[in-house]
């Protein structure tokens, strides 16, 4: 085609394609109109801090202590349990034992419990007594059940077990909260446990350990300032002694 090599033709050619770029350019664009952003809710005031989430649903904390013949569930037996709900007066209580779900011990586990073998065979129904405890758990909370012991590590693996092995569900859920780490943070001392703050002995009966624990979480939750949802009021904290104020405690039982 001759005229292409026409340098005026090839002129109006380029002016025309760039005409047609545009044009689509222009016909893309009403199509989809860019996004504008949206517009932003009325801002805090300047230095204003951002408000923090917090859990509203009411919280009811149920300390539980247990002894079992053995480490793990399954293997080996929860032989008794004890658990203390944790409010103003801690005179909600429930205690239990458990006869063995099989021929496994370890004589030096089931030694800190304080009973014989022979003793524990003539324990109560396992089945029977977690549908008590579970019917107690239910009685006694005004708020969701939230399950904390001293070592959850080892208290919660038998009570969770127990719960789905003979009633095929946990009141608690699927999780447990740990006292030692929860003073910790509050303390701000990987170093430091709450022991000190109990009041009952702590003996090995569960129900004797969890009432001692639950004195320490009432103490952590009146003088130093631990929120719990669903509390009447929220106490002013007392500011943690620092390093050197009070003397570590030795750790123990």
């Amino acid at each position: 085609m001759p005229f292409l090599t026409d340098r005026p033709s090839l002129l109006r050619l380029r002016w025309w394609r760039r005409v047609l770029l545009l044009l689509s350019g222009l016909a893309a664009l009403a199509a989809c109109p860019p996004r504008l952003p949206a517009a932003s809710p009325a801002s805090a005031p300047a230095g204003a801090a951002s408000p923090t989430p917090t859990l509203e649903e009411p919280m009811s904390f149920i300390m539980v202590d247990i002894e079992s013949d053995g480490p793990i569930p399954g293997d080996y037996s929860m032989i008794s349990l004890g658990a203390v709900l944790v409010d103003a007066n801690l005179d909600k209580t429930f205690t239990t034992r458990f006869r063995p779900i099989s021929d496994r011990w370890v004589p030096e586990a089931l030694a800190i419990s304080g009973f014989s073998r022979e003793a524990t065979l003539a324990f109560p129904d396992p089945r029977g007594e977690m549908e008590r405890f579970a019917a107690w758990i239910r009685s006694v909370c005004p708020g969701k059940p939230v399950f904390v012991s001293d070592n959850n590590g080892y208290d919660w693996q038998f009570v969770n077990w127990y719960f789905h092995h003979f009633l095929g569900d946990n009141p608690f859920g699927y999780s447990s909260q740990n006292m030692g780490s929860l003073y910790k943070g509050m303390v701000k001392d990987m170093g430091r446990n709450f022991k000190h703050l109990r009041k009952t002995v702590h003996t090995h009966d569960p129900l004797d350990d969890a009432r001692g624990n639950a004195e320490a979480l009432l103490h952590m939750i009146r003088e130093m300032g631990l929120v719990v949802p669903g509390w009447p009021s929220s106490p002013e904290p007392t500011p943690a002694p620092g390093p050197g104020l009070e003397p570590r405690p030795r750790s123990g039982p």
